[in-house]
């Protein structure tokens, strides 16, 4: 057997190691120079060891491959199937269908579409007799349907139930117990946070929490159907490229302690997608290679689904051009990079798995937290989880302005011949003066001041 090179070299300790950087840093303060504190608490080092992995006894079971997914926002049922058949026609795997209307018949909506297509379908309204009519589909074309329904996403969002709090979860509940062949019934809009501004481990928390509610809710009901179907969360991904690797696998560290808890599947579908919060108008372009990096994380994180942003989403109607370029970057990393060829590709790296045990650990802390605070939703009705992401994004937004952080083109190397283009859709957050149970968490971009002074 041919000896290993490593086996000429002594084996280096991480005080060894730690002697020679300060020695080389000739009196500087190591601390200081080279421990960088990050916004949600973990002290970055300039090096990790394998003695860093001696404390971590949790292993994460990551997805080794992903469906690259195309989201299709649907208010004419004829239209949105020619789009979707166009879309496997290039590539697609996955479909995330977003119902604006009842009157939409999924029946026209998913014709012709092979039962080898994952589907999401997500609605604006809530409805027992839709997901029955899915629950048909699905049971008579083998197609896999997953039915995203988040009810206290949807109070997080707009301050408001659909109907109530009785008559939502009563809906819920009957929508899970009596369509056994959807996929999955239940999501956990993961994303509403990040996008607000939430840390990293608010939003592990938060999503956390927040499904803690279902799970609670459910917990006493005589036929429980969620042991054999896993909970969707949709998960918005940033720029802070280890760390979003690390929150993935930790969330999926979080929920299988959680799910062991109430004897469920302890599996959950991660359906990922870029953030709006780090996109900008100004040097549009840049929001491509932000993406890029944004779905390589999804992936190097184990996501199960992930659909990619076109690059000009935050101000620009869905067209053609934006939809086939964002799709290709998909293509690309499966089909050219080879992404999906690596099992557990984060495995076994010091720095990726000591984040995400930190991650971990300091979600479910604060989730406990919350628990004993009363719970997600009674921290929500307080305002105290509104209030704790507002503080954060609020932090996020000084270092922003001050360019601590910075999204190139926009608050730092701008381009002074730079012209904004023009704005086909709303892109400030606007005051929506209307009656809510309670104030909604509201999503905010980080170049919203700087945007406002190009138009």
């Amino acid at each position: 057997m041919t000896k290993s090179l490593f086996d000429s070299f002594d084996d280096v300790s991480a005080k060894q190691w730690k002697q020679k950087i300060q020695f080389d840093l000739k009196g500087a303060d190591y601390n200081e120079a080279l421990i960088f504190k990050s916004l949600e608490g973990i002290d970055i080092k300039p090096f990790y060891h394998q003695e860093d992995l001696e404390q971590i006894n949790t292993t994460v079971s990551e997805n080794s491959s992903w469906n690259n997914s195309l989201k299709i926002e649907v208010s004419d049922a004829i239209i949105g199937n020619k789009k979707a058949l166009k879309a496997i026609k290039n590539g697609a795997e996955s479909l995330h269908f977003i119902i604006l209307k009842e009157t939409i018949n999924p029946n026209y909506l998913l014709e012709n579409v092979s039962s080898n297509i994952q589907v999401f379908i997500e609605t604006t309204f809530l409805s027992l007799t839709y997901a029955n009519t899915l629950n048909d589909i699905a049971k008579n074309s083998g197609l896999d349907i997953f039915l995203v329904t988040d009810i206290i996403g949807n109070l997080a969002n707009t301050g408001n139930w659909f109907t109530n709090l009785k008559d939502d979860h009563q809906t819920l509940l009957d929508i899970v117990e009596k369509n056994k062949h959807l996929k999955s019934t239940i999501s956990i809009d993961m994303g509403l946070y990040q996008n607000a501004g939430a840390t990293m481990v608010q939003q592990l928390a938060y999503a956390l929490a927040h499904g803690n509610e279902y799970l609670n809710y459910f917990k006493d009901t005589t036929s429980f159907s969620l042991k054999n179907t896993p909970i969707v969360f949709k998960v918005a991904v940033g720029s802070n490229y280890f760390f979003e690797i690390a929150k993935l696998r930790a969330l999926r560290i979080l929920w299988s302690t959680l799910a062991s808890e109430y004897n469920l599947l302890e599996e959950c579908h991660i359906l990922a997608y870029p953030s709006h919060r780090n996109k900008t108008i100004m040097d549009y372009n840049v929001n491509m290679l932000r993406t890029t990096t944004e779905c390589m994380s999804a992936i190097l994180g184990g996501a199960n689904t992930i659909q990619n942003l076109p690059y000009d989403d935050i101000y620009n109607l869905e067209n053609d051009f934006a939809t086939r370029i964002s799709f290709n970057q998909l293509l690309i990393l499966k089909n050219e990079s080879y992404f999906d060829l690596v099992t557990n590709p984060a495995s076994g790296s010091y720095y990726i798995e000591s984040l995400t045990d930190q991650l971990a650990e300091k979600g479910l802390l604060l989730f406990k937290n919350i628990e004993e605070g009363g719970g997600f939703l009674s921290q929500l009705k307080s305002g105290t989880l509104q209030k704790k992401i507002k503080e954060s994004a609020k932090k996020e937004q000084e270092l922003f302005d001050n360019q601590t952080i910075t999204l190139t083109g926009a608050n730092k190397y701008v381009n002074p011949e730079e012209v904004s283009p023009a704005l086909q859709k709303p892109i400030f957050s606007e005051k929506n003066v209307r009656k809510t149970l309670l104030e909604p968490i509201t999503k905010h971009r980080l170049c919203e001041v700087i945007d406002k002074k190009t138009q």
